[in-house]
């Protein structure tokens, strides 16, 4: 059975993490089906939208531990004999940056609304993960935790980027620093997850706010998301010079007119 699952219904593609046995732990074959599918979500404009979740009772718990004990390293190499990124710290280096760190890198490029449904637990890079979406839909039964500490490594995917622009810095510090787990309550109130729902209701909300955002108006949408993430890199003058580039784009759109008359006539906006 496939490691990862990837389909594509009415313009929402969905990733499942599908290694329920090993709590949805990080394989290679995973990794690499995983990379592919993110490059097509990226490149394929007839998709709108990515819903990232697991499956099984955990969302993902991140590196297979189990494989590192056995000094595989951070990926389970099972499969893959010829590649030896435990020899070297050099090439453990190497091996994070082609293969686990490609995926928050390709997540940065999709300018699509992306949503983590957290099914059950988000440890370490599984949170990570998680960190990566624009919103995090959590079942009352999920979990969270930066993980790393307890076995003497650090965050490899982009937590300790991710964490503090979201939380803060002394929360962000606490989770990384101490390695607890968390319940959704704490989640929510910190602000790490954007909403929690009845664990039967998950996917079913999830879908909700994904054909939502499916059906708006995709170039104001993708050009909206830009402006947010890149104002976080940026001072304010560059950032309303290049809105004003996009205002100028957005305008000469199908959607704008469309939008204008659905306001005057009372009506919500034909779009997809």
């Amino acid at each position: 059975m496939a490691d990862l699952l990837f389909e594509v219904q009415e313009g929402i593609a969905t990733i499942t993490l599908n290694r329920p046995e090993a709590r949805n732990a990080f394989s290679m074959q995973m990794i690499e089906a995983w990379i592919k599918a993110l490059e097509e979500v990226r490149d394929n404009d007839d998709i709108r939208v990515l819903v990232l979740t697991g499956n099984g009772l955990a969302f993902c718990a991140g590196g297979d531990i189990k494989s590192m004990q056995a000094g595989k390293g951070f990926l389970d190499l099972t499969g893959y004999e010829d590649q030896d990124i435990s020899s070297t710290s050099l090439a453990r280096k190497n091996s994070l940056w082609k293969y686990v760190q490609r995926i928050p890198l390709l997540m940065e490029e999709i300018d699509k609304p992306t949503i983590a449904a957290v099914n059950g637990d988000a440890i370490g890079a599984g949170l990570d993960m998680a960190l990566q979406c624009d919103f995090r839909i959590a079942s009352e039964k999920a979990r969270f935790g930066e993980g790393y500490v307890k076995v003497g490594i650090v965050p490899g995917d982009g937590g300790g980027y991710l964490l503090p622009r979201l939380i803060g810095i002394d929360k962000a510090l606490d989770l990384l620093l101490t390695g607890r787990i968390i319940d959704v309550e704490e989640a929510s109130q910190i602000g790490l997850i954007t909403r929690k729902v009845q664990h039967d209701k998950l996917m079913e909300e999830t879908y909700k706010l994904a054909n939502q955002l499916a059906r708006g108006p995709q170039t104001a949408m993708c050009l909206i998301k830009r402006t947010v993430y890149q104002g976080l890199k940026t001072d304010l003058r560059t950032s309303l010079d290049m809105v004003s580039s996009f205002m100028g784009i957005v305008t000469e759109h199908p959607d704008y007119q469309e939008g204008l008359n659905a306001i005057i006539e009372k009506r919500n906006p034909n779009f997809k």
